[in-house]
């Protein structure tokens, strides 16, 4: 493989640059000229409209004082012989008014187009205004101290604009020739300086290519290049002899490897067998944790029937102790209808028994219809995972009259902030059993030892995305257990039969069922704050 120059090496760059920095230098100077002549050039252009207007002023003293308007026109030749002067106006003040009037206009080239009076920029003009065409200059002309009038001029920088053309042509060209020559002296010295290094760099590269590190480096023109190459030959001498070493370790290290591969097939395939245990282990691990997840829902569900059942057997006792009694009033009725001894005040008593009695067997029907119904819900929002719309502050309201059973006789309290008519459309059985979970786990282990306890559902639509917040004033979660709340088996209640706080479950609903996050905050006797998110249509 032959040796490719570099494009740019570090000598090239360097004697570049160096030559570069003469050329930038060479540009500043050229710079710095032209501006000071340019400004040079500016003082000078204003002292002498200065100067030419104060001598075209007195010259033209007499004329204005007594109003000889023609004869100036006539006799005022000096204009003509002022450099560079393009305009000149003189102004004559009224007696009364003080108001400028043209008195005497001049324009070197009859073919120029006249200007415009600048009686109305006096202000402005008595300081010499500089552009890149011309230089105009207006100063009052005054006789003891008196003004009478104004003159105006107005001279010509075309030449200055020409000179600094040519300067910045000069310029330009005088950088590109330093350019070239910058250019070419680097390229000469940097192959003079490199020759020896490329040199030395062929019989390195051919040394490699061969593995022949017995051929040695030649005697370089330049001290630095010279030492370069008397170690490049001792380095390859002692290459020489490592490349002996190296092809003896490398003989033994073939011997090494060959018992090697034999031991890692041996424990490979012992590897191959502990993997098929443990993959057969997490198999039933998976199939354990689901039942495990049924058989919490189903004892979740357990004692929600057991709660139901106990509170629907009261309104429907009533309702049957009611039926009974408006029976009997019924047959004493009937009895006294047939006997022909029916009076009226015994009639009126039973249609206002009879009332009281549908009165009560209605509403406690109703009752029991209710909780059936909510239970019902319920029960099958949390059995199933089907998505349909439904009213949130309504699906709370029956999660609460569904716990009724378990929570009435408890000193605690349960408030809930939610919008009327916030109507969503998700999964209202996750959302079930994550609300009842959460209450029970306050129940049971917030509040454990209190007397007293509050619990706030707080719900709220954020950019289709529910927010739940719930909260407790119970004794929190202790540190120990805080980071693997959401861990299968975890309980505050280890040894007194708990099988865990559930919350892998919640954590499973929010993340899996519903597609949210779920965040938990809580303080050693400070209570717990639980925040859910997940989205909805």
């Amino acid at each position: 493989m032959p040796i490719t120059q570099p494009v740019w090496s570090i000598r090239r760059i360097c004697l570049i640059f160096i030559i570069g920095a003469i050329s930038l230098l060479s540009i500043l100077s050229i710079t710095i000229v032209s501006i000071k002549y340019n400004n040079s050039f500016k003082a000078n252009s204003v002292s002498q409209i200065k100067h030419w207007a104060d001598v075209l002023g007195n010259e033209s003293i007499t004329y204005i004082i007594n109003a000889k308007r023609q004869a100036l026109l006539d006799n005022f030749t000096l204009p003509a012989h002022v450099p560079n002067l393009n305009y000149l106006h003189i102004y004559k003040l009224g007696n009364q008014d003080e108001k400028p009037t043209l008195f005497y206009s001049y324009k070197r080239n009859q073919q120029r187009t006249a200007i415009a009076e600048k009686s109305s920029s006096i202000i402005n003009l008595q300081t010499p205004k500089y552009t890149d065409t011309y230089l105009e200059y207006m100063q009052p002309i005054k006789v003891e101290n008196t003004k009478i009038g104004y003159i105006y001029l107005q001279s010509n920088n075309e030449s200055m604009t020409q000179i600094r053309d040519q300067l910045i042509i000069i310029s330009f060209i005088v950088v590109c020739i330093v350019a070239l020559i910058a250019v070419f002296i680097a390229l000469r010295l940097e192959r003079y300086l490199s020759a020896p290094f490329y040199s030395l760099a062929s019989t390195v590269q051919q040394a490699s290519r061969q593995r022949n590190f017995l051929q040695a480096c030649k005697a370089m023109p330049y001290r630095e290049a010279d030492i370069l190459s008397r170690n490049i030959n001792i380095l390859f001498s002692r290459m020489e002899k490592r490349i002996l070493q190296l092809d003896t370790a490398e003989q033994q290290s073939l011997e090494h490897s060959q018992e090697l591969e034999n031991k890692i097939n041996k424990r490979t395939q012992a590897l191959k067998e502990s993997n098929q245990e443990l993959l057969s282990t997490l198999e039933k691990l998976h199939q354990f944790q689901s039942q495990l997840v049924e058989s919490e829902k189903m004892a979740s569900l357990g004692d929600m029937v057991a709660g139901v059942a106990h509170e629907v057997n009261t309104p429907i006792g009533l309702g049957v102790t009611a039926s009974t009694l408006l029976a009997d009033r019924l047959d004493e009725i009937k009895t006294a209808f047939d006997n022909k001894t029916l009076k009226s005040s015994q009639l009126k008593k039973f249609l206002n028994d009879g009332s009281e009695n549908i009165a009560i067997i209605y509403r406690n029907l109703n009752r029991a219809a209710d909780l059936i119904s909510s239970f019902k819900k319920v029960a099958v929002d949390q059995s199933s995972e089907d998505t349909r719309t439904f009213n949130v502050k309504e699906l709370l309201n029956e999660v609460l009259l569904t716990l009724r059973p378990q929570l009435h006789s408890l000193p605690y309290i349960i408030d809930i902030d939610c919008p009327d008519s916030l109507n969503i459309t998700s999964k209202p059985g996750p959302i079930n059993q994550i609300l009842i979970n959460l209450i029970m786990n306050s129940v049971i282990h917030g509040f454990e030892g209190k007397d007293q306890g509050r619990i706030s559902i707080t719900v709220m639509s954020l950019s289709n995305q529910l927010n739940i917040l719930f909260k407790d004033d119970g004794v929190g979660v202790n540190e120990s257990i805080k980071h693997k709340v959401f861990e299968p088996f975890t309980t505050t209640k280890r040894g007194e039969g708990g099988s865990g706080l559930g919350m892998h479950l919640v954590y499973n609903l929010v993340t899996q069922a519903l597609g949210g996050s779920i965040l938990l905050n809580s303080e050693l006797n400070q209570g717990v704050s639980i925040e859910i998110n997940f989205p909805f249509n």
